[in-house]
């Protein structure tokens, strides 16, 4: 069974007439009259009741009109849900992002547009480390990987999104924090302890940090660890050291803290979105394009 014999049965069935059956869906009679008796022969039932005058549905013909109609739909239902999903309207986007991602104004503005667009996609977010975002895209766990900067293998590619200074974090107690509105250069902090990210959690900021200090003429003193940048800085707060941050983190405003500008030219940090080289998700396609609006590729 085929469904265009479906169709024609619906066709005579609705119309009662072979003849206006046949017009109805563009083809001669009796082709139509031999397809409807091969239907029939293969359902075993007579679905019509046939006169010389007149034809009429039988009770099997009835209930297999129900039926059929109900194929159809559900025939044109799979056929629509294909076509969105090659579209990127239907389907699951997974996003693997840094803690500090959701700070930069970017980034949620994308969330909802995409969400705004595309409503029957079901967006799963995963907060990771810059390093569990490279990896979860190489092993194919997530589509969109949005982290810190970080050497990437071969198979994945990055478009920097944005790029923001990096701040001094102190407590409001600590001398530093005392006439340096302006900002100060991260010498200064060459022998305060650090509260910062362990170096085993992956996130591109540990490297980055090395590297600025390094320039700086000194090597940090980590004196506290946490995963969490609000834990980090409630710890600065409480007077266990310093820390680094993107200057995005501002907007956590917590007592106790305050945050000074780094005037070292370089203490920028950049934002990228990562994704495989060889992606060909169209609903991937769709949140990128959403998320690189403007920016130069």
């Amino acid at each position: 069974m085929e469904l265009r014999h479906l169709r024609y049965f619906i066709a005579v069935a609705e119309e009662l007439h072979f003849g206006r059956a046949a017009l109805v869906l563009g083809i001669s009679q009796p082709p139509l009259s031999q397809q409807i008796q091969a239907l029939e022969q293969e359902i075993g039932a007579r679905l019509f009741e046939r006169t010389n005058r007149r034809v009429e549905l039988s009770e099997a013909g009835r209930l297999f009109l129900e039926e059929a109609r109900r194929v159809l739909v559900q025939v044109d239902k799979a056929a629509d849900v294909a076509r969105r999903a090659q579209l990127g309207e239907l389907g699951e986007l997974k996003i693997g992002f840094t803690s500090s991602a959701p700070f930069n104004s970017t980034i949620p503005q994308a969330i909802f547009s995409f969400r705004q667009r595309f409503p029957a996609v079901h967006l799963n977010l995963r907060e990771m480390s810059s390093t569990q975002v490279a990896d979860a895209l190489v092993d194919d766990v997530i589509e969109v990987g949005i982290m810190r900067p970080l050497p990437l293998p071969d198979t994945l590619t990055e478009i920097e999104l944005s790029r923001e200074p990096l701040v001094a974090v102190l407590s409001a107690k600590h001398p530093l924090a005392q006439g340096n509105e302006e900002g100060l250069f991260l010498s200064a902090l060459a022998l305060e302890p650090f509260v910062f990210f362990p170096r085993s959690y992956g996130s591109g900021l540990y490297a980055q940090l090395l590297s600025l200090a390094r320039d700086a003429g000194f090597s940090p003193h980590f004196a506290q660890e946490a995963g969490e940048a609000m834990t980090i800085i409630g710890l600065v707060a409480a007077g266990l050291g310093v820390s680094v941050l993107p200057a995005s983190y501002q907007r956590m405003r917590i007592d106790g803290v305050v945050y000074r500008p780094l005037l070292d030219p370089v203490a920028v940090s950049a934002v990228w979105l990562v994704q495989r080289k060889d992606q060909r998700s169209p609903m991937a396609a769709a949140f990128v394009a959403l998320l690189t609006d403007g920016v130069e590729l």
